[in-house]
């Protein structure tokens, strides 16, 4: 288990508080995102989000280049993000594509055998794509950073760690999941508490009426003192799980990775009876 690198990214948040300025950026980003679709709508939140995304992949590649030189300054992280800004964003817009690109040409050939219409298959082969993809991915940032690498070099060293840690990524994975689950549990309680009394009519619901209702009538239930009290939840629940996961996987990475040199392959094959190695 992973847990290790989990405690001292704890012990580090502690010690350097500058690296939960990009959880505080995120908080202020989902909560304006969560007012702005339930006061303008979708139109106008769909383009702030990929605004908001932007600053946010800015702050988290400052945060790790701070993890990796040691520092502790806002200087350093508005430095490392800098540097190392588009050498995060292209390789993600490069798997967002290729995604995007497999996904597009499938559905077109699901369509072309008249398969299109079942809705089970696509999303049976959505997750087929998009897991492996993006687990064996998913470590393009921190190797990026941490190894100052480019585009695709960035991508193939996440291919070659995860391959050749696959047990401890999905502990990783596993351990991000409980942490988020606890602190998003734990939220939910408050929220509920917060707008007990405007939530209590669901309780004499019948088992129709639960089934029937729709996150329309919630938000219609909750009214606008509920809108604003989700805001606030969400901009906790985002300011801490941001610092805490983040920082978490650039030591995590930072420790499988110097399990395996810069430039180290990982092949198969096979000793010969004379100790002699035939790669496959």
């Amino acid at each position: 288990m992973a847990l290790d690198e989990l405690r001292e990214a704890i012990t580090l948040l502690k010690e350097r508080p500058v690296l939960i300025l990009p959880g505080v950026a995120g908080g202020i980003f989902f909560a304006l995102l969560w007012l702005s679709l339930n006061l303008s709508g979708a139109f106008f939140a769909s383009r702030l989000l990929v605004i908001f995304a932007l600053i946010l992949i800015f702050g988290i590649t400052g945060m790790y280049a701070q993890i990796k030189n040691g520092e502790g300054s806002l200087q350093s992280m508005l430095r490392g993000g800098v540097t190392y800004y588009f050498r995060v964003l292209l390789p993600l817009l490069v798997v967002v594509f290729a995604v995007l690109l497999v996904f597009i040409l499938c559905f077109i050939t699901f369509s072309l055998i008249g398969m299109a219409s079942d809705s089970g298959l696509l999303i049976i082969f959505t997750f087929a794509v998009m897991v492996p993809t993006l687990l064996l991915t998913s470590f393009f940032d921190t190797a990026a950073v941490f190894e100052d690498r480019h585009v695709f070099e960035s991508i193939r060293r996440s291919s070659i760690l995860v391959s050749a840690h696959m047990r401890e990524v999905i502990s990783f994975y596993a351990i991000c999941a409980v942490v988020s689950s606890v602190i998003l549990f734990g939220l939910m309680i408050i929220w509920e508490a917060v707008l007990f009394d405007k939530l209590r009519p669901v309780m004499d619901f019948t088992d129709a009426q639960r089934e029937a209702f729709t996150p329309d009538q919630l938000l219609a239930m909750i009214g606008p003192e509920g809108v604003w009290v989700t805001a606030i939840i969400l901009f906790i629940a985002i300011l801490i799980l941001i610092p805490v996961i983040f920082s978490y996987k650039a030591l995590f990475f930072r420790k499988i990775a110097s399990r395996i040199p810069v430039g180290q392959q990982i092949t198969t094959g096979e000793y010969d009876s004379k100790g002699r190695w035939y790669k496959y």
